[in-house]
This record gives structure tokens, C-alpha cells and sequence, in this order.
């Protein structure tokens, strides 16, 4: 078996976006050589997440509207954890629900997605810079 590792860096300017990086794990999977295996991506900041859905505006404006409502940033003093001088209390709860990794299967060399699947880094914290580890693994 074979393993391979890389890490996709972003600094958003945005404090809560998404960006689509299907395109970056697929030109991964194939300078690893891998044609059968996994395909691990993941948030290596506990404010940001990696998660699958469909690259549709809409959808995307939705989650950003509905994550605000479940989780708003203001007023800052709302969570406990702002009171050690942070300010992203929100930002914390908004990544435990989008999760913060996702496992595709590799077959022939390429994602084996289902309908409309794309693979997008969330951020909810913007203006730091912050790094995604892709790991596949396989034969």
C-alpha cells in the first residue's frame, strides 16, 4: 500500500466562506499514482471545516444564513470562550457541525463521487492563515 500526503494552505479574507477544492484533491490523487483507495481531507483548524455538497450558490448563501442563526458571531459575549480574548466563539460551534473531514473512495485514479458531490473548504474565522491535509492512501 501506498501513502500520500499534502497540505492545501488558505488565508479568506472573508470571516465565513466556502471554496470549492475538489479540483486541488483531484490533481493530488493523481501526482500520488494511487488508482484504488481512499481519500482522507481534512481541517487542520478547529474553525474551519471540509465537508461535501453541491457547488450551488443558493445552497451555499442558505448555509451561510442558517450556520449565523444557529451559531450568530454577536454579540461576542454569548460564549464563554470569547472571554479569553478571543473573538470566534461562534466560529468554533459552526465547524462541529460542518464537520471537519471527509473519506472519498479513489476508483480508476479519480473520486468516486456520487451525483452533484464536490468537496469545499469552510472557513468561519477568515483572515488567518489556515491549512487542509489531504492523506490517500491505496495501491
Amino acid at each position: 500500500m501506498k501513502s500520500y500526503r499534502k497540505e492545501l494552505w488558505f488565508n479568506v479574507d472573508r470571516r465565513m466562506d466556502f471554496i470549492n477544492i475538489t479540483p486541488q484533491v483531484e490533481h493530488e490523487i493523481t501526482a500520488s499514482g494511487i488508482a484504488e483507495g481512499l481519500c482522507l481531507v481534512n481541517a487542520m483548524h478547529i474553525t474551519a471545516s471540509v465537508f461535501i455538497n453541491d457547488d450551488e450558490p443558493g445552497l451555499h448563501a442558505d448555509y451561510k444564513r442558517w450556520l449565523e442563526q444557529l451559531a450568530p458571531h454577536e454579540p461576542l459575549s454569548r460564549y464563554d470562550h470569547n472571554r479569553t480574548g478571543e473573538d470566534n466563539g461562534d466560529a468554533h460551534h459552526k465547524r462541529q457541525i460542518m464537520g471537519r473531514e471527509v473519506v472519498v473512495a479513489i476508483t480508476a485514479g479519480r473520486l468516486d463521487f456520487g451525483p452533484w458531490e464536490q468537496i469545499f473548504y469552510g472557513e468561519f474565522d477568515g483572515g488567518r492563515k489556515k491549512r487542509v491535509l489531504i492523506k490517500i492512501l491505496g495501491e
